[in-house]
């Protein structure tokens, strides 16, 4: 099991484009960690924000009456990918993990397998 910022580490060695992650809860909208961003590239900003969108999407569902789970939410910009990953199990119900991506040196695919991996390993 891995804690918070070994996850985060894991997150930024494994994952190929990675700029930025964090470990959000998205009931209070607090990075519990944070690693990578920079200048340009607030992550405790971008995370605080991302709990907005969470939220609506939850919000939207309930409308909806959809009785389905959120795995993974991707929003693409021109030059990134922004990945957000709902948590699971015990203790981790409201949180997520979030990942910026540079497009250009990126494998969506195995970005989204390698979070899957690190969220599941993660005891909070």
């Amino acid at each position: 099991m891995a804690n918070v910022e070994t996850a985060l580490k894991d997150i930024m060695a494994s994952v190929e484009g990675s700029l930025g992650a964090a470990v959000v809860d998205y009931t209070s909208g607090m990075a519990l960690g944070t690693a990578g961003g920079g200048r340009d590239l607030d992550m405790t900003v971008a995370a605080a924000g991302n709990t907005d969108v969470i939220r609506a999407k939850v919000r939207t569902m309930q409308h909806l009456g959809l009785e389905d789970e959120i795995e993974d939410v991707l929003i693409t910009l021109g030059e990134q990918y922004h990945l957000i990953l709902l948590a699971r199990g015990r203790g981790k119900e409201t949180m997520f993990l979030y990942l910026v991506l540079d497009k250009r040196n990126a494998n969506l695919a195995m970005a989204r397998h390698q979070l899957r991996r690190v969220e599941a390993e993660l005891d909070v």
